[in-house]
């Protein structure tokens, strides 16, 4: 329940400017204060007024039937409301190109620049900017784009005031529904939005546009890590597996089966033929690289909610791909250190379903600002147990199609799957010459150093608008 304090009361006129909406969120979230704080600006002007292109600028997208495909070549990379957030975008669901470029579709590919605004569902309300390598990518109509209109305002900014304290009240406050969240676009049309004048506009674009550049260069930079890994190791037709390509495993034989499974996927023809490739160049089984380093899920523990001053973020499975994890805080003093991950622990989702849009079997690498977070019990934790093969080595191959196809052909259980315990331990690594591995690593950690940086830029963006806002609003 959502209630108003003597001390911060809900005032009679405040009905009609909100449209005499008679739920909580507008009155209580911060909505209002912001934008009282806002009209005492000596220049805002609407939204609408500072975007252009399709209808105005501000568009989600009609309801259409989606056609998914798997080839590159017959389709587009499809961002959801979820997907907008994620950190790493290769394994993004492909819409039918005939469909994405037909005139009913074609205005829902983004654009560098844009703000995208999830407008549908429980994560209604969150932003993400467009950087420049999600230019190629179309969006559902759960996604509200925000167009700028680049000779009245820089995308930057604009990204900026709606990513800050300023603009989460605002755009918080305009969801609407209760079980399923929507915003739709006449919501935000009259939002105001300061100017603060053409230099300091311009300093804070450009934190955000080199905040995603270097988001897109270790986007990049990972997935030629992925690359070089295969080509350094001979494998190079591993860079294109082309799963669903192959004929399905129906109707296949196995001959001999021990008392470690009898799950027919454990056996599918198409993940055995993978494990055979790379069994047959130089290497070692996960197990064998992890013996003196960790091969297991996490540990349970009591979680005992905290503010955030005295907690540390607790991060799941499903924030752990996002750009910026929204975890839930707990008590520092009440979690057990093996929560916390050692530099260059890979991370995989160890729980879930096969859905091919689920985080179930995906990774992630615990380095540099992100060893401050927890982590749930829910991942596997890999970490290399001999210092000649590490960690950042390991993760361009664990991010890859072949990985993930093995883990997932690896699964247990029943609803929820797990990955086998001691099947996993059996996957081959392939290990290239030491200089290749050095290099590899050296790669991925470059990218993460980029992503780190890209953190610090965007909230240096933030801390300039905020500080502007106060100071003009005296």
């Amino acid at each position: 329940m959502k209630v108003a304090s003597p001390s911060n009361p809900v005032m009679s006129d405040w009905l009609a400017e909100q449209g005499f909406r008679l739920d909580a969120k507008p009155y209580i979230s911060g909505a209002l204060e912001a934008k009282k704080m806002l009209e005492r600006l000596p220049d805002t002007v609407p939204l609408a007024s500072v975007t252009s292109g399709h209808n105005g600028g501000l568009f989600n997208g009609p309801m259409f039937r989606r056609v998914y495909l798997t080839d590159p070549e017959h389709s587009v990379p499809f961002l959801g409301s979820r997907d907008m957030m994620a950190a790493d975008l290769a394994g993004l669901p492909r819409l039918r190109k005939s469909d994405a470029f037909s005139a009913a579709l074609s205005y829902l590919q983004i654009k560098p620049g844009m703000t995208l605004i999830s407008c549908s569902g429980f994560y209604a309300g969150r932003r993400a900017y467009v950087r420049p390598d999600m230019g190629g990518c179309w969006s559902s109509q759960h996604t509200l784009k925000v167009e700028p209109d680049t000779e009245k305002i820089q995308s930057g900014y604009l990204y900026a005031f709606l990513l800050s304290r300023f603009g989460e009240a605002l755009v918080r406050g305009s969801v609407y529904g209760s079980a399923v969240k929507h915003i739709e676009p006449q919501h935000l049309v009259g939002l105001p939005v300061p100017r603060l004048g053409a230099a300091r506009e311009e300093r804070i674009h450009r934190l955000v546009e080199h905040s995603a550049r270097l988001r897109a260069r270790c986007q990049a930079d990972l997935v030629a890590a992925t690359k070089d890994f295969f080509d350094s190791n001979g494998l190079s037709d591993l860079n294109d597996v082309r799963w669903h390509q192959q004929e399905r495993d129906l109707g296949f034989e196995v001959e001999s089966v021990g008392p470690t499974s009898l799950r027919a996927l454990n056996f599918a023809p198409r993940a055995r033929v993978l494990m055979e490739k790379l069994a047959v160049v130089p290497g070692e089984t996960l197990g064998s690289i992890c013996s003196g380093g960790q091969l297991s899920r996490g540990v349970r523990f009591k979680r005992v909610d905290s503010d955030p001053e005295h907690g540390v973020q607790l991060v799941g499975q499903r924030q752990a791909f996002w750009l910026r994890p929204e975890g839930r805080w707990i008590g520092a003093s009440s979690t057990p250190a093996e929560v916390f991950a050692a530099d260059e622990t890979i991370l995989i989702a160890a729980q879930g379903t096969l859905g091919e849009n689920e985080v179930y079997c995906r990774p992630t690498l615990a380095t540099g600002s992100w060893l401050r977070y927890a982590y749930s019990e829910h991942f596997l934790r890999v970490v290399s147990g001999d210092p000649e093969v590490p960690g950042a080595y390991l993760f361009a191959f664990f991010r890859s199609e072949v990985a993930f196809r093995l883990l997932r052909s690896l699964s247990a259980g029943g609803k929820q799957q797990d990955i086998h315990e001691t099947l996993r331990s059996e996957i081959p690594i392939p290990l290239a010459p030491p200089a290749d591995r050095a290099r590899i690593a050296a790669t991925v950690r470059y990218a993460y150093q980029c992503r780190d940086r890209a953190d610090v830029l965007e909230d240096k963006a933030l801390a300039l608008l905020t500080a502007a806002i106060e100071e003009a609003a005296g």
